[in-house]
């Protein structure tokens, strides 16, 4: 039996595991692979859905299935709440959450299935984090105000952790406020800052472009990400906890009946290259479909930083947030027709 064993373990392909636990955060595996110590494996299949291997076992997947190796961490981030202020930062250490048994597909691992796309660095989820950070902050979602008193930061802290968790699926271990002002260049970030903000004239092509790296890839992400994450929102849309009433179960019950529809939309949308079945779209277009699915990806986000606040609101809070949840699905649906309905408006 040990011959077998070690002869199993020979024709295992290899994986390289250098740098998972510090620098790299996750990689794609190939399959039948043993898993490293502490690393665990994630098989995706094509529809995006997602099944954990233990740690130290072999990733066996089927035909069409991916395989990703991840390690828990923990992991250490320096970031800037205020884009404004980049001398003022915070320290966090950070660990991917283990699983949970009352959910059926992990967090991380949605994550990695609708975002994932080569390895994931932890300086790339270190920036996915610090942008939804600043973002809450900005809308006055979270708050950290100057000179905080521990109640401040408390609340902070666990608005914090909630919105890490229901984005990315890790939990914080510690956060502390840390000065950067030795590690940052002001001058050359305000520099830069203006520099990405400059227009970009391309001849020919009225709709700015800058947004769009490469629209084949930038549509194509984002509408995955929407055709797998909407109905995992839709699913904590509906297992939010409600008082006692009517008024709030009818929102819900008609919030979720539009989602139903995004979703549906999402799944429906029309090739980014095609006018018509055998006809190409020009390039212009092409841009336009792909800043409307991106808009709607970043309506996507601020529907999970949504879900994080209402996991943790009060009653007398629901209604304000589910105002909030009406305009992001509004959003979504104006997205999502404006890409479908491209060369209607053209037209027009």
């Amino acid at each position: 039996m040990m011959l077998d064993l070690f002869k199993r373990m020979a024709r295992a392909p290899s994986f390289d595991a250098t740098g998972l636990g510090t620098q790299l955060v996750a990689r794609p595996a190939p399959a039948g692979c043993l898993l490293p110590p502490g690393a665990v494996g994630v098989a995706v299949d094509a529809g995006g859905h997602t099944r954990r291997v233990a740690a130290g076992g072999r990733l066996t997947l089927t035909e069409n299935e991916s395989g990703w190796c991840f390690h828990p961490g923990p992991y250490e981030c320096d970031l800037v709440p205020f884009a404004a202020a980049p001398e003022i930062g915070l320290r966090v250490h950070f660990a991917i959450d283990s699983p949970d048994p009352r959910m059926t597909q992990q967090r991380f691992d949605l994550f990695l299935s609708s975002e994932g796309a080569g390895e994931l660095a932890l300086a790339a989820l270190a920036a996915r984090i610090e942008a939804a950070l600043q973002r809450e902050l900005a809308q006055g979602n979270l708050e950290l105000p100057p000179c905080t008193t521990l109640d401040e930061w408390n609340a902070f802290r666990a608005g914090f952790n909630q919105l890490l968790y229901t984005r990315f699926g890790v939990t914080v271990d510690d956060c502390v406020p840390v000065d950067l002002a030795g590690t940052r260049d002001f001058a050359r970030g305000l520099a830069a800052r203006a520099q990405a903000a400059a227009p970009v004239v391309i001849p020919d092509l009225p709709v700015p472009a800058q947004d769009v790296a490469d629209p084949a890839r930038d549509d194509a992400r984002a509408l995955r990400r929407l055709f797998l994450e909407l109905p995992c929102v839709m699913c904590r849309v509906r297992q939010a906890a409600l008082p006692q009433g009517q008024d709030l179960f009818h929102q819900q019950q008609a919030l979720l009946q539009r989602l139903d529809l995004v979703c549906l939309a999402a799944s429906t949308m029309p090739a980014l290259g095609l006018a018509a079945p055998g006809q190409p779209l020009d390039q212009q277009n092409q841009l336009r479909r792909a800043r409307h699915s991106l808009r709607a990806a970043g309506a996507l986000d601020e529907a999970w930083a949504l879900l994080a606040r209402l996991e943790r609101a009060e009653d007398e809070g629901l209604d304000a947030l589910f105002d909030e949840a009406d305009r992001i699905v509004a959003n979504l649906e104006a997205e999502l027709e404006a890409r479908k309905r491209v060369l209607a408006e053209e037209v027009a």
